[in-house]
């Protein structure tokens, strides 16, 4: 017998189970009970479709049995079953890097929330946290060979040849101390009943039951027999498939508890069946938490794809758009094809209906819950306000209806607001939707260009998401009203005051002299009709990247290339610091305009080209 070592990652993750979320330890049958369903999936797929197993004939089952003196408990199956290879690859490694960067950035306070078991679904290492040794006998289904995988739970584990009738899995548990209490008739029952009752396949509980005969023994004692019992325990039926008048909103918050490996109840569901050209059921969780890998470019899918009750795959993108990769539930068709591959499903005509169907089902939903519960629609736009801004991007058939879904913070009202409750709150004689975006909240809270349209009276957007500048120029408009950013040269016009000559000559005469003193360090200089106490802003040209957007693109390796984007410096006429400029000599009035255009990048949360040059001219000014 080899022993191999645990990849670093399933140690991690074997020390949180055993150590940090051992509160949570009865869901350990519900996961192996789990297992023991996709492998079934799995076989009664494979068994329908062309391959070498199409045909394979059995009957689907799940048997538990325990052994209270021996303190054993084993859960069988008669799924695909696994070969050396998979026992290694499956039982010996975490395949999902998400899950290893959730491992990674987990805090020592995150570790003492059980909760988060549910977020990343333990799966079979959660049998670790009641037993003190762990083996699994396995047969792949069209194979002779069985092996035998066997762990403590520690650093490492070991395969060998072993034998086993028929496919399938059988993992046998050696129970810990703690553990003891689930090698019980009443106890295991109770957890079947509770966690795996919609599980679509048989599960049978075996034990020893003892009664007393009529007959009497030598002494005139009631005879003691034993009859050993195997009794169905779970209803095994398909939730999504009953009438939604059947069903309690207990049973679906337990559905979804027991199939989507969280221990929080959804946020809400929708359960919905479509008839007509294209017939299918779905029935569709929103996490009250957003799922740990949201934000990740390997995120797993929630959503498990059934044709006429038999499992296809739960790990195909392709099921909704990537914006609404929050969702969890299923979709079970009538209509598609058995064998149906990931590249049909891309290009399948019935997915195609079912994929606008459910998009328009879920964010109809949405829509309904903003307008008629904003408490519960404010919960649900905390956790997922940034996916469904990026379907504001990718998704331009349902633009529409995303635009009165997202919302965004306002320098006037408190919390999240909607366009169109800005647009019902706008100034008689306002012509646009004013924005400002670039970086964190603070800052953009602060900048000095809001002053000015506070004082019109304008109400300005604070878009402080990585991605809302890229959306927003995507969008341009809402109900007719250009979208404007007021940290973009475009919003300048707006504002105006109409000035007197003198004014506007003055204004030239200080413009030019910023412009020699500052040469190619900025696009361009202008004097603004919007700064009140604050001598000078730097922005953007209206068809140039932001600098929050030329981080991205950098980030994102497109911006290598990129010429360098120079600032339009917006300066106060009436500002006694740029006044200074005309009348000090060309050193110092250089050392100014330089500590102004400085000044004004670290207003942006930007770090000036040259602080040691910045600091060196505030020191010299202050001096004198």
């Amino acid at each position: 017998m080899s022993k191999k070592q645990f990849k670093t990652e399933v140690s991690d993750l074997l020390n949180l189970i055993i150590h940090s979320l051992y509160s949570n330890k009865e869901i350990f049958l519900r996961e192996l009970i789990s297992n023991a369903s996709d492998a079934i999936d799995k076989l009664k797929y494979l068994s329908l479709v062309d391959g070498p197993l199409k045909g394979f004939s059995f009957d689907p089952v799940i048997d538990i049995t325990f052994d209270s003196e021996a303190k054993t408990l084993t859960i069988k199956d008669n799924g695909i079953g696994m070969d050396e290879k998979d026992l290694n690859d499956n039982l010996g490694t975490i395949a999902s890097s998400g899950t290893k960067k959730f491992l990674a950035n987990l805090t020592d306070d995150d570790k003492k929330d059980s909760n988060l078991i549910g977020q990343f679904g333990v799966g079979f290492y959660a049998a670790f946290m009641v037993a003190s040794k762990v083996e699994v006998i396995s047969r792949k289904a069209g194979c002779d060979e069985a092996f035998r995988w066997e762990s403590e739970g520690k650093s490492s584990y070991s395969v060998e040849p072993s034998e086993r009738d028929g496919q399938g899995t059988t993992i046998i548990l050696h129970l810990n101390e703690e553990g003891e209490e689930y090698a019980g008739r009443y106890r295991l029952e109770s957890l079947i009943k509770k966690y795996s009752d919609h599980v679509a396949y048989p599960i049978y509980l075996e034990y020893d039951q003892e009664s007393y005969t009529d007959e009497k023994d030598s002494e005139g004692n009631p005879i003691k027999k034993t009859e050993h019992k195997r009794e169905q325990i779970n209803s095994a039926s398909a939730l999504w498939r009953r009438n939604k008048s059947d069903i309690k909103d207990e049973e679906y918050k337990e559905f979804y508890k027991n199939n989507c490996f969280d221990s929080e109840d959804p946020l809400f569901y929708l359960h919905t069946h479509a008839e007509g050209a294209t017939e299918y059921t779905t029935l569709f969780f929103i996490p009250a938490k957003a799922p740990f890998d949201m934000n990740y470019a390997d995120y797993r899918s929630g959503v498990k794809l059934y044709v006429k009750r038999v499992y296809i795959t739960d790990d195909d993108k392709e099921l909704l758009p990537t914006y609404l990769r929050f969702v969890r539930g299923v979709i079970d068709s009538e209509d598609l094809p058995l064998n149906v591959s990931r590249e049909i499903l891309q290009e399948n005509r019935i997915m195609s209906a079912i994929r606008n169907g459910s998009v328009k089902k879920l964010l109809s939903e949405f829509k309904k819950i903003s307008e008629n519960n904003p408490e519960l629609y404010d919960k649900f736009i905390r956790e997922y306000n940034r996916p469904l801004k990026e379907g504001l991007y990718s998704d331009y058939a349902n633009r529409d209806t995303l635009l009165e879904l997202v919302r965004y913070k306002s320098n006037e009202v408190e919390g999240f607001t909607s366009l169109k409750a800005y647009k019902e709150r706008m100034k008689e004689g306002q012509k646009a939707i004013y924005y400002i975006t670039g970086g964190k909240e603070s800052i953009l809270r602060n900048s000095p260009l809001l002053a000015s349209y506070k004082k019109k009276g304008y109400e300005v957007l604070i878009m402080d998401d990585d991605i809302d500048e890229i959306v927003i120029s995507m969008v341009g408009e809402y109900q007719e009203l250009p979208l404007k950013a007021i940290n973009k040269s475009g919003a300048m016009d707006d504002i105006k005051e109409e000035k007197s000559e003198e004014e506007k000559k003055n204004d030239t005469s200080l413009v030019e002299r910023f412009k020699a003193l500052l040469g190619d360090r900025v696009k361009d200089v202008v004097a603004s009709d919007r700064l009140v106490d604050t001598p000078a802003v730097i922005v953007m040209d209206e068809n140039d990247p932001s600098w929050q957007m030329q981080r991205l693109m950098k980030q994102m390796g497109q911006g290598a290339d990129m010429p360098e984007v120079k600032p339009i410096f917006e300066i106060n006429p009436e500002s006694e610091l740029v006044k200074k400029a005309e009348g000090l000599d060309d050193e110092s009035a250089k050392k100014l305009a330089s500590v102004l255009l400085d000044g004004a990048y670290l207003a942006e949360g930007i770090m000036p080209t040259d602080p040691a040059a910045y600091t060196r001219n505030v020191a010299e000014l202050l001096s004198k």
